[in-house]
Parts: structure tokens; C-alpha cells; sequence
């Protein structure tokens, strides 16, 4: 096994693989390995290239240099292109068509703690720049300590997405932050940070993915909502231990609706994930809250702690959770308001309750005690409004801490008799072919969700 870990200073391109223009000294690779240009049908060099980091394997694209974007890039079919720890991409906000990374083939953001890979806008406005929108073919796709920021915008009928038809089929919205949609395919978000998006920071129809130590806030508007992780048919994925602060409507939904009937039923488990201030701001029919379930899904949701959401665990009248087959029992549910404990009681609105559960009975009893976090003052959990003066969550500060004190009451009472999905990870064969100059800088092609703790929500 390797592992994953690097960083470089130039970018290297196929100009004759991206319809873009990118404002730095882009790099042919065929000019780059004395090539002397030959055709090598828009798949890279016909050798292997070399940076000062690594060697990547022929017919790669590597970007080693920050760039900035000002249209879209599509990254063919069969084409893999690898980013190199502390890359910046920014993409510029006013465009005529909104700047979308178009994955057909594989991409591996190769980032570190040290050095992030950062996809953010010029503006840093969310809405600036549509996302990270795969294709149906899109094998393997890789964000270990990926910073993604600003993005949602709504394609045109110029877009690359839409044109072919990965996403929007009708022009009525903004794109996720990062979509998958290959049921055969594989993703990891990994040591990442998503935020300020405009709509849903993530969105699934199909995949196998790891989940894990990642960080999804501020997302969503109050006119049209916003998922952090949105979940529909023939996924299968490993979810734990991340932080979800102020998703406008839910942090999770699940749900096996937006795909073929002979599409695979979705499979999860979600679990010690920490889910903060969301549900607040969505505005039309008063939808979500923490988390959502539907359309037959049976995931096992459990040792998650809810913490001043607007609803605990919802499902609609019609069509809900495969309440048989799924297990979403214990999980810790705490309001600091009279109307949030209201919310969540036995016999809410579409809740669904267990006895099993941990939930405030009154507002403020069973406070997790979180090490850092600063609610806000004006709070108001029904607020309906992107406006902190209103209510709103206040934006989210990288200087809290989520875990939770010694004395808190969340540390016991959680499971861990039930199975992850992918005990030995997911392996990433892309990874694997690299050839890290340095071993100290060699990286694991292997992602595995951690084993389930016995207490609630998140450690980071």
C-alpha cells in the first residue's frame, strides 16, 4: 500500500484536451517529455511524466502550479488528471457561461494537511462557478485534503453538464458543488473541506465511496434549499466521522429516488458523524431539518449527534424509509430552545422516534459540550432567512472544535455491532501507478472508513 501525500509548482495541460483558457504559462506534455507534438489522441504523453514530486503514468495530465480558470474544462474518457498538493484552481466569476470541471475520465486531487488542492472562485461569493460534475464513465475520483468553495451556479445551455446531460436536463437550478453519477464507479472525500455553496455541496446518483473526516458547511439558500449530502439510487458508501454545519435544508438525504428502476438500491452506513445548525433556512415547504429519508432507503444511521437542528429524523407521509430493513437507532438529538425540543418530540410532524434515542427533553438538557463553538445570539431555529441579524446560523468559524468534553454526556451509549460496507477500504488503482519521488511522500491508494465508537458524533 501507499499513501497519499505531495506538491509541485507547475501545471501541466493537453491545450488540446481542455476547451479553456487558463491565465498562466500552461505546459504542453507532449513538448514537456520532447515529444515533438505527436497526436496522441488527446490522451497526454506517450510517456510517462516526471515532475519533481512524482512520475505519473503515460497518458496522464498533471497540474503542479496554481491556475486560474476562465471557462470550463472537460477531462476526456479514459484520461486521468492528477493535481499535486497545494494547487489553487480558481475560477472567475463573471463569465458568460458559469466555469464547470467536467470528470468524463479520473481525477486524483492529491492534497495534504499542509497542502490542500483548492478549487475556489475569484469573487468568493457562492454561486461563482458551477462544481465538479462527473460522467457516466467517470471511474475513479479521489479528494484527500481537497478545499472546495463558492460553487452552484446554474448551467446554461452552453454548459458541458448540460450539454451533456451528466446533471441538469432542464435549466431550472444550480449544480452540486461535486457530482458522481457512475454506479460502477468509486469516489473518496477524504480530510476535505466543502463550503459556501449555493445549492447542495454534494450530490450522488450512483457509486461506491468512503465519506470520512471531512467537514461540509454553510450551504444551501433559503428560496431553494441545499443538501450537504444528498444521496439517491445505486450508491454504496461508508460515511463517518465528518462535521455538517448549516445545510440550509438537511444535512443528509437519503433516498433511493433519481435513477432506473434496475439501478441497484442504495446501501449506507452513516454513522459518529456531527450535524450542526441545520434545516434553519429553508424557506419553501418547510422542508428537512437533520436528516431525511425516503423513497425506500434502509440505511443504518446510527452514533450520529444531532445538535439545534430544525427537525430531527423526517420522512414524508408517502414513500419513506424501508423501516424493516434499516437501522437508524441510537443517535443523540440535543435542543437548546423550547421550540427545538418541540420539534423532535414523539408525535412531530413526519418524525420518527425510538425510545432508543438520546433527545433533550427540555431546552438545553443533555448539552454535548462541545470543546469550541459559539451559537449564535439572535438564533432562532425557524428562521427562515440567510440573514444572521434574522436568526441564522452565524458562518462557519475553522477555529471551532467539535469534539466534545470530557464530562459530556455523549461520550457513551453509542453501537458497534454492525458492519461498514467496505471493511478494507476502497482501493484507487490510479494512486497506485504513481511513482512517488520521495518515499516519505508516497500515498495510500487505499480508503477505509474508521471502526464505529461507542459514543455520538464526530472526532476531528
Amino acid at each position: 500500500m501507499k499513501q497519499i501525500n505531495t506538491f509541485a509548482c507547475m501545471l501541466i495541460m493537453a491545450t488540446t484536451v481542455f476547451s479553456t483558457a487558463c491565465e498562466n504559462d500552461n505546459i504542453n506534455p507532449y513538448d514537456y517529455v520532447n515529444n515533438n507534438n505527436l497526436d496522441n489522441n488527446n490522451q497526454g504523453s506517450t510517456d510517462a511524466i516526471k515532475t519533481s514530486f512524482a512520475e505519473y503514468p503515460i497518458g496522464s495530465l498533471v497540474w503542479t502550479k496554481d491556475t486560474t480558470l476562465t471557462e470550463s474544462i472537460e477531462i476526456p474518457e479514459g484520461t486521468s488528471l492528477y493535481i499535486e498538493p497545494g494547487v489553487t484552481v480558481t475560477c472567475k466569476a463573471e463569465v458568460q457561461v458559469p466555469i464547470e470541471i467536467v470528470v468524463l475520465g479520473n481525477l486524483y486531487c492529491m492534497g495534504t494537511a499542509e497542502k490542500p488542492v483548492v478549487f475556489t472562485s475569484d469573487d468568493k461569493k457562492p454561486e461563482a462557478w458551477g462544481g465538479i460534475i462527473c460522467g457516466y464513465n467517470s471511474e475513479e475520483v479521489v479528494l484527500n485534503h481537497v478545499e472546495i468553495a463558492y460553487a452552484g451556479a446554474t448551467p446554461t445551455e452552453n454548459s458541458i453538464s448540460f450539454q451533456r446531460k451528466l446533471f441538469k436536463t432542464t435549466i431550472d437550478g444550480g449544480v452540486p458543488a461535486f457530482h458522481f453519477c457512475n454506479v460502477n464507479g468509486k469516489f473518496v472525500i477524504a480530510n476535505s473541506f466543502f463550503h459556501d455553496a449555493y445549492n447542495d455541496l454534494t450530490y450522488f446518483t450512483g457509486g461506491n465511496a468512503v465519506i470520512v473526516n471531512s467537514i461540509f458547511a454553510d450551504c444551501g439558500n433559503k428560496t431553494d434549499g441545499g443538501e450537504a449530502i444528498n444521496v439517491k439510487a445505486g450508491c454504496k458508501f461508508d460515511v463517518a466521522n465528518n462535521i455538517i454545519y448549516n445545510a440550509c435544508t438537511n444535512a443528509f438525504k437519503l433516498s433511493n429516488a433519481g435513477n432506473s428502476e434496475v439501478i441497484p438500491l442504495t446501501e449506507m452506513t452513516v454513522y459518529n458523524n456531527t450535524v450542526v445548525d441545520c434545516g434553519w433556512r429553508r424557506a419553501k415547504n418547510q422542508k428537512g431539518g437533520s436528516v431525511w429519508v425516503e423513497k425506500a432507503a434502509k440505511p443504518i444511521f446510527v452514533n450520529n449527534l444531532i445538535y439545534d437542528s430544525r427537525f430531527g429524523l423526517k420522512q414524508p407521509k408517502q414513500d419513506g424509509a424501508d423501516m424493516e430493513h434499516s437501522r437508524l437507532t441510537p443517535n443523540y438529538y440535543f435542543a437548546s430552545t423550547e421550540t427545538g425540543v418541540k420539534q423532535m418530540e414523539k408525535g412531530a410532524s413526519l418524525g420518527i422516534w425510538f425510545d432508543t434515542d438520546i433527545k433533550s427533553g427540555v431546552a438545553g438538557q443533555l448539552d454535548p459540550l462541545f470543546e469550541n463553538f459559539k451559537q449564535s445570539s439572535n438564533m432562532n431555529i425557524n428562521c427562515e432567512s440567510d440573514d444572521v441579524e434574522k436568526g441564522a446560523p452565524l458562518a462557519f468559524d475553522k477555529a471551532w472544535n467539535f469534539d466534545v468534553k470530557a464530562e459530556s454526556p455523549a461520550r457513551s451509549g453509542g453501537v458497534t455491532d454492525f458492519a461498514r460496507l467496505f471493511p478494507n477500504g476502497i482501493p484507487f488503482f490510479g494512486m497506485k501507478k504513481v511513482v512517488f519521488l520521495d518515499n516519505n511522500n508516497d500515498q495510500n491508494y487505499y480508503f477505509t472508513a474508521p471502526l464505529p465508537s461507542a459514543r455520538f458524533g464526530a472526532t476531528m
